[in-house]
């Protein structure tokens, strides 16, 4: 069936029936569109009246799948409010902002193992994976961690030692 000549036929029939089902004309023509494309990607095939049926099945389709995804969107944000933003104050930024530095910097004085250990433990890599990716025991990770973060407060404080001295 050629696309054009269906879409010609049937889009109004589809909008006003998409429309009455969400009680939306700005959501009856996306879901109308969407079924037209799926319609076209599909390559359906067959008698006009089962095109027709094809098509209404999918705006129905389209319409309860959108429909669930609202609902389950509305339980996790009430199950999970979020609050707006509000602006950081900018002594508040810059501090973060060297904080982050600072951060950064005492990563980068450790060694490759080192930082790498430390950053996926931060991640929530269990220890066996953490050895399958640094390639050493699994037994040794929680050692070589404790010693991984000794080295990194010594450089971290190394760190706000020359920043405090600089100021």
């Amino acid at each position: 069936m050629d696309f054009d000549t269906t879409f010609d036929e049937l889009y109004e029939a589809l909008f006003r029936y998409c429309h009455r089902l969400t009680g939306d004309p700005d959501l009856a023509d996306d879901v109308a569109q969407e079924a037209f494309v799926r319609f076209y990607q599909g390559e359906v095939i067959g008698t006009p009246a089962g095109v027709r049926v094809w098509l209404f099945r999918t705006a129905t389709n389209v319409v309860r799948d959108r429909h669930r995804v609202e609902t389950n969107r509305a339980r996790l944000l009430e199950a999970n409010p979020v609050s707006p933003a509000r602006p950081e104050a900018a002594d508040r930024r810059v501090e973060r902002t060297e904080e982050i530095a600072a951060v950064r910097r005492a990563l980068d004085a450790l060694n490759e193992r080192d930082r790498e250990m430390l950053l996926m433990k931060h991640e929530g890599f269990s220890y066996r994976e953490i050895a399958a990716a640094v390639d050493v025991a699994a037994a040794s990770v929680g050692t070589l961690l404790a010693r991984a973060e000794a080295r990194f407060v010594v450089a971290y404080e190394a760190g706000q030692e020359d920043s405090d001295a600089s100021r």
